[in-house]
């Protein structure tokens, strides 16, 4: 049975459709990731599942308990903001605790559950402290420990790291992750339009636009078979290329773009192959360089344009069917600008989008 279930959610200011008859099941014990840009309706999503927004229709079921229209605090959830929203004249101890006693709960229970969070997050040290003795990575900490600490079932993140830099970032992914491990029974629901934390984080990632979930699966479907030409473009990093073109049906299905053709036979169709335009998708980590082109394998020669060392690695720009065309090569490569290089890539492992409805073929 879902923990949390959405039913034909409608939600509008004044006349502006924000979401319009949404439904998504989110299983106990999942950690699902609302990914997308700005603007594209997760937080909002999200705040109509904490209570925090009034639906126009439909309904939320949580743990098969209809809280449509049940405060937020009656609703059995626990929420981490973007800001810490710690009170500064308090103690971590005192941040954690201050619900509690306003729920009236015994002394005893309510030391037993501030220590027990602060065991789980670490922060143990910190408790006779005040935020403004702590780092961001502290204070975010004890943000999710105030939601530890009302033991409930299901667990909203707003965008939890955005404001902290790329190590702390990098550092407290993997303490959710820890988290969710052992409170293996406790539901996640958390928003990003970072792709890493999604894509490191999430059981299933539900990926969004204008209010629409565009594809909802797991984090290696998602960036293996995406649904469609944005979620192709939104995930991964570096971006997907896309070369403009159109598909040559029959025995011997074909992609053709401006001076390429490209063997379709490995790739698989989700249909019966047919004549028209499409965007034919390969992402920079699948083109080799400089390998003898394994069967059926796309092959060409190409002028180097841009060289970025980047560590690890090194994205190489280039140009190919008359579009940017980007991949990605070892770190201590001596590849320079102006150099012509031969590249090739397996069409089974690429994406193929109909170029009317964008959507996969």
């Amino acid at each position: 049975m879902a923990s949390v279930s959405i039913r034909n959610l409608d939600l509008a200011f004044g006349n502006v459709e924000v979401i319009q008859n949404l439904n998504l099941e989110i299983e106990e014990g999942e950690f699902l990731v609302l990914l997308g840009s700005s603007g594209c309706g997760k937080s909002t999503l999200l705040n109509c599942i904490a209570g925090l927004l009034d639906l126009s229709d439909g309904q939320i079921f949580i743990n098969d308990k209809n809280v449509t229209w049940q405060e937020p605090k009656d609703r059995g959830i626990g929420m981490v903001f973007q800001s810490y929203a710690l009170y500064p004249q308090m103690t971590v101890e005192g941040n954690l605790s201050f619900g509690l006693k306003n729920a009236g709960l015994p002394a005893a229970e309510i030391q037993r559950r501030v220590t027990q969070a602060s065991e789980i997050l670490q922060i143990g040290p910190l408790l006779k402290r005040k935020p403004s003795q702590l780092s961001g990575g502290q204070r975010q900490r004890v943000a999710i420990g105030r939601a530890l600490v009302r033991d409930v079932d299901v667990f909203l993140f707003d965008e939890p790291l955005s404001n902290l830099d790329a190590k702390l970032r990098a550092e407290l992914r993997v303490e959710l992750k820890r988290l969710h491990q052992r409170l293996e029974n406790n539901t996640m629901i958390y928003v990003t339009h970072d792709q890493i934390e999604a894509m490191t984080l999430a059981d299933r990632i539900a990926i969004m636009q204008s209010g629409v979930i565009q594809q909802l699966a797991d984090p290696h479907t998602i960036y293996t078979k995406p649904v469609n030409k944005y979620v192709a473009g939104f995930v991964g990093s570096p971006s997907i290329n896309f070369l403009e073109g159109e598909v040559k049906a029959g025995k011997k299905p074909r992609f053709v773009s401006e001076g390429i053709e490209i063997d379709l036979q490995r790739y698989e169709f989700k249909g019966t192959p047919t004549n028209g335009g499409a965007t034919f998708g390969v992402r920079p980590e699948h083109i080799r360089v400089g390998e003898k082109p394994g069967a059926g394998h796309f092959q060409s020669k190409v002028i180097v344009d841009v060289v970025e060392p980047m560590g690890s690695d090194t994205l190489v720009w280039t140009r190919l069917g008359g579009e940017d065309f980007r991949f990605r090569v070892d770190g201590q490569s001596n590849l320079t600008s102006g150099e012509e290089v031969a590249i090739s890539f397996d069409p089974a492992a690429s994406s193929l989008f109909d170029a009317r409805t964008e959507l996969r073929l």
